[in-house]
């Protein structure tokens, strides 16, 4: 926490209870991103290809029209990632069978290679962020980010 808020707190005075709960949210997510995307180059990689290796079923693979939503990413963002991982042998695209309008993505080998050290990087973040914070603190946490997801979904805070 120290580096995240260290510059509001000796720049501005500010105490706990002047932070926003927007700003503690952003600001950490800032920090993550930065750190997934610092691990991901040691990959010749980015942290959004690796969220979407992850994102993709690796034994039947994923509609491309699920992904999107599933990701929370826009179509025209997707669909450059998409390409890209493409041309870098880690997707191929499949017709659906159940769906002959659709199609699947589908990992290939060195995919589900990159998937797994993608996944690797993750349940590492995880490990040490469980070594440092206690389970009740843990638990606290998703329980507040539950509670604001169904507060943006209900549309009950504007």
């Amino acid at each position: 926490m120290h580096n995240i808020f260290s510059y509001i707190w000796s720049n501005q005075q500010n105490s706990m209870q002047d932070i926003t709960i927007d700003y503690a949210l952003r600001a950490t997510w800032q920090a993550v991103t930065k750190m997934y995307n610092e691990e991901a180059r040691k990959f010749n990689s980015t942290m959004a290809v690796g969220f979407t290796l992850l994102s993709i079923d690796p034994k039947t693979g994923t509609p491309s029209t699920a992904l999107g939503p599933k990701m929370g990413m826009e179509a025209t963002s997707l669909s450059r990632i998409l390409k890209s991982m493409e041309e870098k042998g880690l997707i191929e695209r499949r017709p659906n069978p159940n769906d002959g309008r659709g199609v699947l993505i589908h990992l290939t080998a060195f995919g589900l290679e990159k998937r797994k050290d993608s996944k690797d990087v993750v349940l590492r973040f995880n490990d040490v962020v469980k070594a440092h914070v206690p389970a009740e603190s843990l638990n606290a946490f998703f329980e507040v980010t539950e509670i604001i997801n169904k507060l943006i979904a209900e549309k009950k805070i504007y």
